[in-house]
Formats: structure tokens, C-alpha cells, sequence
């Protein structure tokens, strides 16, 4: 059976995800809904915000982020997200890790249509 492309793309989230949403704050605070509106804007990293929430609890028990409440102008306070300095390492860690994977992958693909 071959998988179908939503399965795949389940499979690739799985191991990036974590380290997208950590990228993202690199800029400053996000907000939990911002951070579901930028990773579901193109349909491909993340296809519900049902698994957004329970990925930002493990990644501030892992230590790799740091919540904050703040007022919000329209309803109830928000949690906001911020990148603690062992998150900013473990993006880093992704980062060197990740282009060499990534060549290594489209090499493979690569070879692979030519035959």
C-alpha cells in the first residue's frame, strides 16, 4: 500500500514540528493563536490546531520555552510564548543537523529518478 501524501506529511511533521514553532519565536513572543494561524497558513506544517497546544505544554516542560500572561484588548488574558536560552540551543542543534539531513534526503530522491 502506498501512503498517501497526508500520512507522509504526518510522518515529517512528527520530527520538525517541535523545532519550527521554537524558530518562530525566535523573534520575540507569540501568541498560541499566531503561532497556529503562521503553521497552518500553508497547509503543510501543521494541520490542526488540536495539536498545537500539547506540543507548547511539553516544550515549556522541557524547559525550551517560557509562558507569560498578558491582557489581552479583546476577551481574556493570553499566554504568550517565549524561547528560553536552552530552546534558542536546541534550535541551533536542529539547524546544523538539519541541512545535512535534508541534502542527504534530496540526493537519495534525486538518484532515484534517474534510474
Amino acid at each position: 500500500m502506498v501512503p498517501g501524501q497526508e500520512a507522509i506529511l504526518t510522518h515529517l511533521r512528527r520530527g520538525a514540528l517541535e523545532y519550527c514553532v521554537l524558530a518562530m519565536l525566535g523573534d520575540g513572543p507569540l501568541y498560541g493563536l499566531d503561532i497556529a494561524r503562521r503553521l497552518t497558513a500553508d497547509s503543510v506544517l501543521l494541520a490542526s490546531e488540536g495539536t498545537l497546544y500539547p506540543l507548547l505544554a511539553r516544550l515549556r516542560r522541557a524547559g525550551l520555552v517560557e509562558t507569560t500572561w498578558q491582557e489581552s484588548p479583546s476577551g481574556p488574558p493570553r499566554r504568550y510564548y517565549a524561547m528560553t536560552d536552552q530552546g534558542r540551543a536546541a534550535v541551533a542543534a536542529f539547524a546544523r543537523a538539519w541541512t545535512p539531513f535534508r541534502d542527504a534526503v534530496d540526493a537519495a530522491l534525486t538518484q532515484g529518478e534517474t534510474r
